[in-house]
């Protein structure tokens, strides 16, 4: 009686995972993978267009022509014989050429043959350039010096510059001017638009001529009244200021014309001033009183 054989555990797994290396060994192996190589694209269809052109066909030339034409031309094969062309004269052509009456000479008198006139023989001369003699060095004008102006001639010179120049500007100025559309506003203009803009315009002068009144005539108690004439541009920018009646003191005067310049620029005009109005001419009495004020 044989002995009983035992298997242990560890003999079964071993067995088992011997089996499974073997079943997936032949899986692995057996099944294969293949990379298809990827098809050209179809070549597209491509055609050609040949167009045949024709030469054209030059005519024969003539080798012996019977005849030249005037021209350049083509006959169209309508006459079958030989035909020399001709050419009629045009009407100016027929009209200059002279026409010459035959004259009748005597049998007895035989035509002598008549010979052309020798012609004229023209005799010139070259006229040879005169010689330089080698010895006589030719003569070299010394370059002309600058004259200097002195200080003075530049001083009045520069003064007919300024002066030629003033005089074309005040042309120009009064040409410009006689161009403008002028308005002119006192106290007694009665427009509103007008009105309105003279009495602002004079509140901003009073207002200034009473901060800046002149010291001296404060000190020499002077005081009087004048009439001031004032352009002002449409923006509001002086144009002009003139004294149109003295106050019979220059100081006065002069301080008038500075106290206008330095409340300026003013108010530029209105659109409804502007569309029909360029210059504002003002015309207005200044009064510099006793009691220091300006108004």
């Amino acid at each position: 009686m044989s002995a009983a054989v035992t298997i242990h555990q560890t003999d079964r797994l071993g067995l088992t995972l011997f089996l499974a290396l073997i079943v997936h060994a032949a899986v692995i192996l057996g099944v294969g993978f293949t990379m298809e190589k990827p098809k050209p694209p179809p070549n597209p269809d491509r055609t050609l267009k040949i167009i045949v052109i024709p030469q054209p066909v030059k005519p024969e030339k003539t080798v012996k022509p019977d005849f030249l034409a005037p021209t350049s031309q083509e006959g169209d094969g309508a006459i079958l014989s030989k035909k020399k062309p001709t050419v009629a004269p045009s009407p100016v052509q027929a009209r200059d050429i002279p026409v010459e009456t035959p004259v009748e000479m005597p049998a007895d008198i035989p035509a002598e043959p008549i010979e052309p006139p020798p012609p004229k023989r023209v005799l010139t001369q070259k006229k040879e350039a005169p010689r330089k003699s080698p010895s006589t060095p030719e003569k070299v004008s010394p370059p002309r010096k600058k004259k200097r102006l002195s200080a003075q001639q530049l001083i009045a010179s520069t003064n007919r510059e300024i002066s030629r120049l003033t005089t074309e500007l005040d042309r120009k100025t009064r040409a410009y001017s006689k161009r403008l559309r002028h308005k002119r506003v006192t106290a007694s203009t009665q427009e509103y638009k007008y009105a309105s803009y003279l009495e602002a315009w004079r509140r901003k002068v009073e207002n200034i001529g009473n901060l800046n009144y002149p010291d001296e005539a404060k000190r020499r108690r002077l005081y009087g009244n004048l009439v001031l004439h004032v352009a002002l541009f449409a923006d509001g920018s002086v144009r002009d200021i003139n004294i149109k009646k003295s106050s019979g003191h220059k100081l006065l005067d002069d301080a008038a014309v500075r106290i206008v310049r330095l409340s300026a620029p003013f108010a530029p005009f209105p659109p409804e001033i502007r569309e029909e109005t360029d210059v504002i001419d003002i015309i207005r009495t200044w009064q510099f009183r006793s009691n220091n004020t300006f108004n």
